[in-house]
């Protein structure tokens, strides 16, 4: 192959259904395509079934790479872990300078700042690359989170705001900021995707065997909402679910042939360890984690459920459909500012630069939590306030609208004996953030009781003292 012969604009790593679909969204606006995938006949056949995509198949790294244009563009969308590690040893040797490798996956930040600090040295340059959107995101348009080198960001801008989901506030993909930046924001989007689905799923119990509405009527309920403040891509496919009936028998709701545990892939567990780690309080999404968790173990909670559940439970009473609506809308907005409080720490801790308006900005559009709210939320997020969206209008405005309304749906819930564990974390999150003097005066108490830790007296508030407990009553 001759110089002349490299004339494909970028590289695609890993064909398999994202892969696959970004590399038709990159043929589709004019980019020459070279894919590799580790089965060559699979890359073959996408290539046989979208002759519109114009897709050239490279059987090795070699061939891919002399494809390529320089300076190279590569995109990875290979499984996270070794697989990532795999393919940039092979690419090593064979990249100059000005070369970009954008990992593409679900990668954890921590190992994209590891595989940041080993392209230093290196003549081509790594960058970390959150994308949401499904499938259907990746070939007709998602939501990316690049972070790393600007300038490399520079030279791939052109190309992913071409393929990004568009809304009327431009291409949904912006610099999220340096080294792991842009894996970091992808993971907080996704703890908070766990978070709305676990309160959607809370929502339909209350709504169906709290009120006895079938699903038929909770699906209309949640497309009228769709259409106002809780207009939302998952408000929407829940309608849309709710609907479908099962096609073994179409008189049922397909949701209740579905087994009742749900999987997860860890993006929404490592949200709430790296809250841990940066002492961020996330509880919204930690309890949809924990919901997640406890799911899984469906036979044990089988056998609880018969152990357990003598006890009586009250009817679910005093409560309407708007209050579930309102507490929707509430934990909606908490989870954004617990996720955004994140990003803001994170930002701070790891020199990120992370421009939250922007973050705000490119979820409008493509990506699974993308809502009609974030067109507040983006100049909202330009305020300094100590917790993103609490403080601002109008979303402090909404939560005045929908706080009584949530505290009298999880005590009716908890009466009733339907589990709500991410609304009533979101209440709980915002009564003890809204309460200037609770228990913690008790714990500072029983520590220094039993370890001599020490505490902050009232009026000598800095000053650290330690009480004599041997001569209290």
């Amino acid at each position: 192959m001759t110089a002349n012969e490299a004339t494909c604009d970028v590289g695609v790593i890993g064909l398999g259904v994202m892969g696959g679909h970004l590399a038709r969204n990159l043929g589709s606006r004019g980019y020459g395509v070279c894919g590799y995938n580790r089965d060559v006949d699979r890359a073959h056949q996408l290539a046989e079934s979208h002759p519109e995509a114009k897709l050239t198949v490279a059987t090795g790294f070699e061939e891919l790479t002399r494809r390529l244009s320089r300076p190279r563009r590569l995109l990875l969308l290979v499984p996270a872990g070794d697989p990532v590690d795999q393919v940039l040893d092979s690419l090593d040797p064979l990249l100059d300078e000005g070369d970009v490798v954008v990992d593409g996956g679900n990668s954890l930040f921590s190992d994209t700042n590891r595989r940041f600090e080993r392209s230093i040295s290196r003549p081509w340059t790594f960058m970390g690359m959150g994308i949401s959107g499904g499938a259907e995101g990746a070939l007709h348009g998602p939501s990316m989170m690049p972070g790393g080198d600007r300038e490399a960001w520079a030279s791939l801008q052109p190309m992913l705001e071409s393929i990004a989901a568009k809304t009327d506030s431009g291409p949904c993909v912006a610099w999220c900021g340096h080294r792991s930046a842009g894996h970091f924001v992808k993971m907080v989007h996704n703890g908070i995707e766990y978070a709305e689905m676990q309160h959607l799923s809370e929502a339909m119990l209350l709504l169906r065997r709290g009120l006895g509405l079938e699903a038929e009527a909770v699906a209309d309920l949640m497309s009228e909402w769709n259409e106002g403040r809780l207009g939302s891509f998952l408000v929407e496919i829940t309608a849309e679910i709710l609907r479908t009936p099962d096609p073994e028998s179409p008189d049922t709701p397909i949701v209740d042939a579905i087994l009742d545990r749900a999987g997860q892939k860890g993006t929404g567990r490592w949200t709430a360890q790296a809250a841990l780690e940066l002492a961020v309080a996330t509880p919204s999404i930690t309890a949809a984690v924990d919901a997640r968790v406890l799911s899984a173990q469906l036979e044990l909670r089988k056998r609880a459920e018969n152990l357990l559940d003598g006890e009586s439970r009250e009817p679910l009473e005093d409560i309407t459909p708007s209050d579930v609506h309102a507490a929707l809308l509430a934990g909606r907005i908490l989870t954004w500012s617990q996720g955004f409080s994140l990003l803001a720490t994170a930002s701070d801790a790891f020199d990120y630069e992370t421009p939250l308006p922007e973050i705000a900005r490119i979820w409008k559009g493509g990506c699974i939590i993308r809502a009609r709210l974030l067109d507040d939320a983006c100049p909202a997020l330009e305020s300094d306030s100590p917790i993103p969206l609490v403080f601002d209008e109008p979303f402090r405005g909404m939560l005045r609208e929908t706080r009584t309304a949530c505290r009298r749906l999880v005590a009716a819930a908890a009466r009733s004996g339907i589990a709500t564990p991410g609304l009533a974390a979101s209440l709980g999150w915002l009564e003890t953030l809204a309460t200037a003097r609770g228990g913690a005066s008790l714990i500072q108490a029983q520590r220094d009781r039993f370890g001599s830790h020490r505490f902050e007296r009232v009026d000598d508030p800095g000053r650290l003292v330690h009480h004599d407990w041997s001569r209290s009553p």
